[in-house]
């Protein structure tokens, strides 16, 4: 996998793909229209960052490249890949506990603040791209 060069965009399936960790300076794209949605994404070596109609919907410190990043009614599913490991936060359900699983294997359940936030860590290396899944 590497980093999305156009900063974001749709892939075939109906997901979406941003983010470059390689970038030494702050990047952004804004008004990136997908399934009705407008999009908003910044991204650099420091941070990723993803809003949706200006809400909040991933934050990864420091940054890194998302591809077949799916929202569904239960939650969300996507392959993160970075230079090191990542502090992740998604915005979902307020006051929801979600099952959290990294490369298919549960590191447990979670509950959201009542701001619908959700942390986790992802170990990276290497650039092996990691799969993550977080469903109520």
């Amino acid at each position: 996998m590497a980093v999305v060069e156009q900063l974001i965009r749709a892939e075939k399936d109906g997901s979406i793909s941003f983010g470059n960790y390689e970038l030494p300076e702050k990047k952004k794209l804004e008004n990136f229209e997908h399934n009705g949605n407008i999009l908003k994404v910044k991204t650099f070596k420091d941070i990723t960052k993803l809003e949706s109609n200006e809400n909040f919907v991933y934050e990864s410190v420091p940054g890194t490249a998302v591809t077949n990043f799916k929202e569904t009614d239960k939650g969300v599913e996507f392959t993160v890949e970075g230079a090191s490991d990542a502090q992740i936060t998604l915005g979902l359900l307020e006051n929801t506990e979600y099952g959290v699983f990294v490369n298919s294997t549960s590191i447990g359940k979670m509950t959201t603040n009542l701001g619908g936030k959700l942390n986790l860590s992802v170990e990276l290396s290497g650039g092996e791209p990691v799969n993550v899944r977080v469903e109520c």
